[in-house]
């Protein structure tokens, strides 16, 4: 059982058990060339560690880990979920789902459901799967505060979207759509910046691409030009961004591109090296590259384990004001915020990038339509010492959610005289830990930052599942169950520690072969 967990942790087939068992086996005869573990060895050889026996050991631990995150959402007062979609390697898509919590002594982020999509990623199929879930496992849609997405069209749409349809069975669920997808991004784009995007692509893949020979010649001429990089950077349109850096090296490099281009025999060569040498088409690749570069720097921001609401609405309404300044920036024709547009000169700044900057700012605005905690009230999470007490902050803060609010207030006006809590907000590791530690006294304020820390701050979480799920189903492992697929990412990602002991007394994994 331990050795499938172990197995099972590093992400490894269960092909390999029988390797594992082969291992021990021979680090206990180099240990004692005596004989004197005999005994031990024999019994070694005896532990049944087939694959298929692997597999359903593996799906003991899943379900008893599954189980502990059950039970201990049933006993969480309040829970938020971040849910994306993505495809494994054999294109299939899949729904993944996390769950925020706080289990009384910390705040738990765990896988709660990996589904696949075989047909179509309506809203309601995904509801479908979702709803099944929980009416399975006796959980209530009405614990949710807030539901984080990637913003795609089948999770946010107003009558139809995923969010709209949890709204009718818990109508005080909150909505976040959060973190800029490449594809979501890229819709944005149009005319001459989406045509701009897709040549800037097609010579990229024309010199990676096109043989194996090219390739190796291209890399050659660069390392002897000594250029910067070594290499242009292939984009991937799943990962965060990925055209981003592909733009930048592309601009990095684009000397290097056109010295080979001109080299080149091929048509197709002629024809890039002319969309290279046109100073509009670069102008628009050297914007393209500096917004990409802002995106990506927030998206950076949002990563990580411990992202809070507060930090993910601070983010998102920092870099809408950033997107003012960024209009401003190119009416000024200073470019303070485009130094790679710079570079080319502000005499190519177009309509079409100020259009592009208001359309995006637009799109972060969107992100909160469904978002109804007022900003002072995050504002409180983050600072208590700084709100008013007897300001709208209160009020705001029983529309949320039953509260005494002369409660609210008092307590307010008590914990911002206590300079030793001031202190520890400065010296606190992060603001759960803030909370966590202050004094019952201050009950009512603990139980509403509690409330707004229970939620997602991003969808990293599930990205980041994405990336160990297809480390798990390879292309050698196509063949794996979905059943199989969700245990090994389960208890790949959990924080839990199995009670294998008792798993072992309920003869949970006696298997015979």
């Amino acid at each position: 059982m331990q050795a499938a967990w172990v197995l099972c942790k590093h992400n490894r087939p269960f092909t390999e058990s029988e390797v594992f068992k082969e291992c021990m086996v021979t680090v206990l005869e180099e240990l004692a060339p005596d004989k004197s573990m005999d005994r031990i060895i024999a019994a070694v050889k005896q532990i049944p560690l087939s694959t298929s026996t692997a597999a359903r050991r593996v799906h003991v631990l899943a379900e008893h880990v599954q189980q502990v995150v059950i039970d201990g959402i049933k006993e969480a007062k309040y829970i938020s979920l971040a849910i994306d979609e993505s495809t494994d390697n054999t294109d299939i898509s899949q729904l993944c789902v996390f769950v925020r919590f706080f289990d009384g002594k910390d705040f738990r982020e765990e896988l709660l459901a990996l589904r696949p999509l075989e047909d179509n990623t309506t809203a309601d199929i995904i509801f479908g799967k979702l709803e099944d879930f929980f009416k399975s496992h006796g959980l209530s849609f009405d614990k949710i505060n807030l539901i984080v997405t990637d913003g795609a069209p089948a999770m946010i749409g107003k009558n139809k979207g995923l969010v709209s349809r949890i709204k009718t069975v818990a109508p005080k669920t909150n909505a976040l759509h959060c973190i800029i997808h490449q594809s979501v991004l890229c819709a944005k784009l149009s005319g001459e910046l989406k045509e701009v995007m897709e040549r800037t692509m097609k010579i990229i893949n024309h010199i990676r691409g096109t043989s194996s020979t090219q390739h190796r010649l291209f890399r050659k001429f660069v390392l002897e030009s000594e250029a910067s990089h070594d290499d242009l950077l292939l984009h991937n349109d799943v990962r965060w961004l990925s055209k981003g850096k592909a733009l930048e090296r592309f601009v990095e490099l684009s000397a290097q591109v056109v010295e080979f281009l001109k080299q080149s025999k091929a048509k197709a060569a002629a024809d890039h090296l002319r969309t290279m040498q046109d100073s509009e088409y670069m102008s628009n690749v050297a914007f393209l590259t500096d917004i990409f570069s802002h995106l990506n720097a927030l998206n950076v921001q949002l990563q990580g384990k411990e992202k809070s609401v507060v930090d993910l609405v601070e983010k998102l309404d920092a870099f809408g004001n950033k997107l003012d300044l960024f209009n401003a920036d190119l009416l000024s024709g200073r470019l303070l915020h485009f130094s790679t547009l710079k570079k080319v000169g502000q005499s190519h700044v177009t309509d079409r990038m100020k259009k592009f900057i208001t359309q995006l700012k637009d799109n972060f605005s969107s992100r909160f339509d469904d978002f109804l905690i007022p900003r002072d009230v995050i504002g409180f999470v983050r600072d208590p010492f700084s709100i008013n007490p007897s300001g709208e902050f209160s009020t705001n803060s029983v529309k949320m959610m039953p509260l005494d609010e002369a409660a609210i207030q008092s307590e307010l006006a008590e914990i911002q005289a206590a300079g030793d809590l001031k202190a520890a907000l400065r010296g606190a590791e992060n603001l759960g830990v803030f909370w966590l530690s202050c004094p019952e006294e201050y009950g009512t304020l603990k139980t509403l930052a509690m409330y707004v820390l229970t939620m997602f701050g991003s969808t990293y979480t599930c990205e980041a599942a994405f990336s160990k799920m297809n480390n798990i189903k390879t292309h050698e492992r196509n063949r794996l169950s979905h059943q199989s697929l969700e245990d090994s990412l389960r208890i790949s990602l959990t924080a839990a520690k199995p009670d294998v002991k008792k798993l072992v007394s309920e003869g949970k994994c006696n298997f015979s072969h």
